[in-house]
């Protein structure tokens, strides 16, 4: 039975060490992050301006006359993310400037809300014209399987939390949460009864119940979830939205990927917040499902072009794989409540081959071009990235850009957590963080040049000589265990060990649940080094996925690695790299914003001798199109 619901700070049993808490010195992330604040967020919002998608605010709202712009009904989303994203970053850089011009939106977002709190300026403007072809039209909730009326406002709430968190505004909460008060009186037992058709609100709903503790709205998402399936309630919508089964009995991840990956989040939420367990055990099976049968080496997921959804188990093309970056971030948000519910670091290792693969992938590095999809081989000639070859600056569904903007400032918040008496150290990203545990406040100095070099460097300065535990991910990828699960494998076993000394003396350590554990007291300037092995391993896939069988990937700690045409004599899809053949480790501080590349000996189809150089996946298509590959011939076809 679900348990009454909490209004604890934390209310998964292990806590996030907020961004906010965090300064990074990272050499990797924080040119990311950087670029995100200088360009993207900027240019985000120019686009905005230069589409229409600010404009349709003003109009709504009286402000302008003239019809709605764009061809998708969520286009307000993509503003509501920026706005996310922008607010986030403020949190840690303070901009005046960028703070004034967001009240200036929320102003023209303000005036758009009607009355009684609706928001969406499509309906707004002609609820008798649709923006798509494949939206009907009709007065507001009508086709809640594609109006993305309550997908909006998701996004919105999501901003608004982020916004009043950090500004202690009310301007746009105040907005979402007339909007949510709006949502609740219609939709609910005995009321409208049509869950969304894409998933967010959800999440959201929670956001807003963490910033007020009123459980009308984490009561409506969990609503919303358990009217999926529920053909008692509504017409199903089918597998594309999750709507033919009831959540709890689904255990495949089927449809639309990155509605699967959200709604997982949000049954993730629900199950720490009740104490629900039978949603526990549905996303447990979920989970496994992806990542034994469904999940790219990548960390991404989302098989098929067509409707943007997982394929069948083991399919996992190359060419034609889709891995939205959407996708790859909802995965993020999903694994990092995983891990907050179960404490194991198996869903930190989906995380973080996520993070520096199949998400980092899908933008730039001169953060103004994105790929939607992000594929695993290119033949140069089949347009993958709707309708480009390679990224592209901005698109029509725009939902992958804006998506991008928000995670970017928020990820310090997945590097730390805590529980009672333990600190988890779950990612290695250089830079100082202060945690405030029950008992004491720990401030943390990291030190390393992750993912290129597997040594870090940690120094604890609690505020004075106490006994707590460290626990340290030591991740799948040192040992035998590319990702959680069978789906992938190592050609061969790491003959290095992972070496760990507390003040320069070499201690032996247990693994508990994917983590050392180091119990001690801890004093100021006390030291942990660790030194995880970084050799170049090879990765061969499932039997059962019939397009990697005979082929071997390439990586190296946490990145995956790829051939791509500018590197191999113009081409990369007819390379063959023979096991037997010796790959080296190579610094590259020129290229592509500082890498380190594979090199080595290889052959063509053909037999001829090539040298072969592989570089990180996420540095891909940035010398103009081609051929590219992950996955390599292993012996001549």
């Amino acid at each position: 039975m679900t348990k009454k619901a909490t209004n604890e700070q934390s209310d998964y049993d292990i806590t996030a060490v907020p961004f906010t808490d965090i300064e990074l010195e990272d050499n990797f992330w924080t040119k990311r992050i950087l670029t995100n604040r200088k360009v993207t967020i900027p240019y985000g919002f120019k686009k905005c301006e230069e589409d229409g998608r600010i404009r349709n605010f003003e109009k709504a709202g009286g402000l302008l006359e003239g019809d709605y712009e764009g061809e998708m009904p969520f286009d307000d989303s993509d503003l509501y993310k920026i706005i996310e994203g922008a607010s986030y970053s403020l949190r840690t850089n303070p901009d005046p400037k960028l703070a004034k011009y967001i009240d200036s939106i929320i102003e023209k977002i303000a005036a758009a809300q009607e009355s009684d709190g609706y928001l969406c300026t499509w309906k707004t403007l002609h609820p008798d014209k649709s923006p798509s072809y494949w939206v009907e039209a009709g007065s507001r909730w009508h086709h809640l399987s594609m109006s993305h009326e309550l997908y909006n406002v998701g996004h919105l709430y999501e901003a608004a939390y982020a916004h009043s968190q950090a500004t202690n505004k009310r301007n746009l909460l105040d907005v979402a949460l007339k909007n949510a008060d709006l949502v609740a009186n219609t939709f609910g037992p005995g009321k409208n009864l049509n869950p969304p058709g894409h998933q967010i609100i959800e999440t959201g709903l929670i956001k807003l119940y963490r910033v007020t503790n009123d459980e009308k709205y984490l009561y409506l998402a969990k609503f919303f979830l358990d009217q999926r399936g529920n053909n008692e309630g509504h017409r199903l919508y089918g597998t594309d939205s999750q709507d033919h089964l009831p959540v709890i009995e689904q255990d495949e991840a089927v449809g639309h990927a990155v509605r699967a990956a959200y709604m997982y989040a949000g049954m993730a939420d629900i199950a720490a917040i009740m104490k629900d367990r039978v949603f526990l055990k549905a996303i447990d099976k979920l989970w496994e499902n992806v990542v034994k049968k469904k999940l790219y080496i990548t960390g991404g997921f989302g098989s098929r072009h067509e409707g943007e959804v997982f394929g069948d188990n083991y399919e996992l093309p190359n060419l034609t794989s889709y891995n939205e970056t959407c996708a790859a971030i909802a995965n993020i948000y999903w694994n990092h409540r995983m891990f907050l519910l179960h404490s194991h670091a198996k869903y930190i290792d989906v995380l973080e081959r996520t993070l520096y693969n199949g998400m980092l992938c899908g933008v730039a590095l001169t953060g103004d071009a994105f790929f939607y999809p992000n594929c695993m081989a290119s033949d140069g000639k089949f347009k993958f990235n709707h309708g480009a070859l390679t990224r592209q600056p901005w698109f029509d569904c725009a939902c992958c850009p804006s998506n991008v903007i928000r995670f970017l400032p928020s990820l310090p918040g997945y590097i730390y957590a805590h529980q009672n008496d333990r600190i988890y150290v779950n990612l290695f990203v250089a830079g100082k963080a202060q945690i405030r545990m029950q008992k004491t406040t720990v401030d943390i100095v990291q030190q390393s040049d992750y993912p290129w070099d597997g040594k870090v460097k940690i120094t604890l300065n609690p505020e004075r000589t106490q006994k707590f535990t460290i626990m340290l991910r030591i991740p799948g990828w040192v040992s035998d265990h590319p990702l959680p699960g069978d789906l992938y494998h190592y050609l061969n076993n790491n003959s290095r060990a992972v070496k760990l000394k507390i003040n320069n003396n070499y201690t032996a350590f247990e693994i508990e649940r994917g983590f050392a554990v180091i119990s001690r007291e801890w004093s100021k300037g006390d030291v942990i080094e660790l030194n995880l092995p970084m050799p170049i391993r090879r990765v061969l896939a499932h039997e059962k996925v019939e397009e990697n069988r005979n082929k071997v990937a390439l990586v190296r700690g946490p990145l995956v690695y790829c051939a791509e045409c500018v590197d191999n004599n113009g081409s990369a899809l007819d390379l063959v790299l023979p096991d037997t053949a010796e790959l080296v480790a190579k610094k590259k501080k020129d290229l592509l914003g500082g890498v380190t590349v594979l090199e080595g000996n290889a052959i063509n189809q053909s037999g001829e001798k090539r040298n072969i150089v592989a570089i990180p996946y996420y540095a891909w298509s940035h010398r103009g199109p081609g051929e590219m590959a992950v996955w390599l011939w292993r012996k001549v076809q």
